[in-house]
């Protein structure tokens, strides 16, 4: 942005105009008390995105002063500067020109320290160590905004480490700008997930090693892992966080064995403050892998630094791990995402379309989505942003014959349906009993608690009556079934490992 102001600029600015109406010099005009604007702008946005949102990101925003047509902003670090610019920065910009009519832009700059600032006034500077923004890494004066309609680019955290920021970055795989705590949408299924890891993120101290995230495709293990990279970075950039696929460690590993440099790699990993793996399924079988990230893992917990994994099922059910792995795996917490049910997905598409839809989305349309869209959250947004991307690119109206039209091929392949005699064989199978006891009278425990759980799951995954499951259950009365779906429902709450086999039992018959 041309005519950018700098904060000392600003600063010797407001001195020759106290006030900050403007004067000659300023294109913009005069204006009101620049503070009182800026408190209405502030009050406004709050309304607007909520407090947990507000006091994160734009309560550290301070007000530097107003020259030349454009007004200036500054915040603590060059990474709160680019998210700030990238995420709310048209919004800002609308706000002050609605308050200040021909003003030009802002500027978003990051705040100097008092040692940058006697530096540049050639005063010697105070004996304390420099803060992450006065370092080499980050320029005091940020780049222009982006147009209106423009995204910022990736967000990069400053911290002044050099070289080791560097190595950070070869390291770690990047954070998705999207996955913050702020856009994920929390829910029956995932809240202790949730709940834990934002503790993670917030916590001076480490609360519980490491954090264990396990679920199916698309329920939001990733997005979690991102939140709490982007949380720790913004609030404590001095932390290094690491975060990477547990693909990308073994191929790391093994270049270290290739160039016969093992030492370095077992001092990059252990040297950082939060290191997070995810599907860490992918190393089982592979027993190199498993004994260096055995190693990394006992490393980084006798430093108390904090560990978070993603795992597609619980540690106990991962073939092919090492048993003292598993063991450490499941040592800390370990919190299960469930499948999502239709409010939590009808709740995530009304986040996203008022997040990204430049015309509002008919409520009609989003509970169509939410109740045929079943698998999985990615599959979820992708219809969204399918029907969203057709109406934009040929002009038709968001309507309910648009959705089925686009979507034809989703909804054919999410209207397979569970058959009880799949559920049956699946169910059998998992309890080793003969497919044959799903229909006999034996009442022998070890063959009625599975037939109980089948008969739930009929009840769940299809759309039979109660009588005819009860007669694809060799002829039994409804009322059979109706003490089978009480009994495993009591089962699930009150027993964790039963609720667990239910859930991948649930699972595999959906996928």
């Amino acid at each position: 942005m041309p005519g950018r102001a700098s904060v000392a600029r600003d600063r010797a600015a407001a001195s020759a105009d106290p006030a900050g109406t403007g004067g000659p010099a300023d294109a913009g005009g005069p204006t009101a008390d620049l503070p009182g604007i800026w408190g209405r702008i502030s009050a406004r946005l709050r309304a607007e995105i909520g407090d947990a949102a507000f006091n994160s990101w734009l309560k550290p925003v301070t007000l530097e002063g107003r020259n030349e047509g454009e007004v200036t902003l500054s915040v603590p670090t060059r990474f709160m500067r680019d998210w700030v610019a990238g995420h709310y920065g048209d919004r800002l910009r609308d706000l002050w020109r609605g308050e200040v009519p021909g003003l030009r832009g802002i500027d978003i700059c990051v705040r100097q320290s008092e040692t940058r600032r006697a530096q540049r006034a050639g005063e010697t500077p105070p004996p304390s160590s420099p803060s992450p923004s006065s370092s080499p890494s980050s320029s005091p004066s940020a780049p222009a905004l982006p147009a209106p309609g423009e995204r910022g680019g990736r967000a990069t955290p400053s911290s002044g480490r050099g070289a080791a920021e560097d190595l950070e970055r070869e390291l770690s795989a990047p954070l998705d700008q999207r996955f913050t705590f702020e856009n994920f949408v929390v829910g029956k299924s995932n809240e202790l997930a949730h709940a834990a890891a934002r503790k993670i993120a917030e916590a001076p101290s480490v609360p519980f090693n490491p954090l264990y995230l396990y679920g199916g495709v698309g329920l939001g293990k990733t997005h979690l892992m991102h939140a709490i990279g982007w949380h720790i970075r913004f609030r404590q950039p001095g932390r290094r966080v690491i975060y990477l696929s547990a693909e990308k460690f073994m191929y790391q590993f093994i270049r270290a064995l290739r160039f016969k440099d093992t030492m370095a790699f077992k001092q990059q990993f252990r040297s950082v403050d939060v290191l997070m793996i995810d599907d860490v399924q992918f190393i089982a079988g592979k027993d190199s892998t498993q004994e260096e990230f055995f190693h990394t893992f006992n490393a980084l917990v006798d430093q108390n630094r904090q560990i978070v994994i993603s795992g597609d099922r619980s540690p106990s059910d991962l073939e092919h791990m090492e048993e003292r792995l598993r063991s450490r795996l499941g040592w800390g917490l370990v919190a299960d995402i469930h499948p999502t049910d239709y409010e939590l997905r009808l709740g995530i598409l009304q986040s996203k379309a008022e997040r990204v839809a430049a015309r509002q989305v008919p409520p009609k349309v989003l509970e169509f989505l939410a109740h045929r869209i079943t698998s999985n959250v990615r599959e979820l947004e992708g219809a969204l942003n399918r029907v969203l991307a057709y109406s934009s690119l040929i002009g038709r109206p968001i309507t309910l014959e648009t959705a089925q039209e686009v979507l034809q091929d989703l909804l054919r392949a999410n209207d397979r349906r569970v058959t009880i005699e799949e559920i049956q064989k699946r169910v059998a199978e998992h309890f080793n009993v003969r497919l044959a006891d799903m229909h006999s009278a034996r009442r022998a425990r070890a063959v009625a608690r599975p037939r109980q759980v089948a008969m739930y799951l009929a009840k769940q995954l299809t759309s039979r009556s109660l009588p005819e499951i009860g007669r694809k259950f060799g002829g039994r009365d409804h009322t059979t079934v109706m003490h089978a779906v009480r009994k495993i429902e009591e089962l699930r709450e009150t027993d964790a490992g039963f609720a667990e086999d239910i859930d991948l039992l649930r699972r595999m018959l959906e996928s």
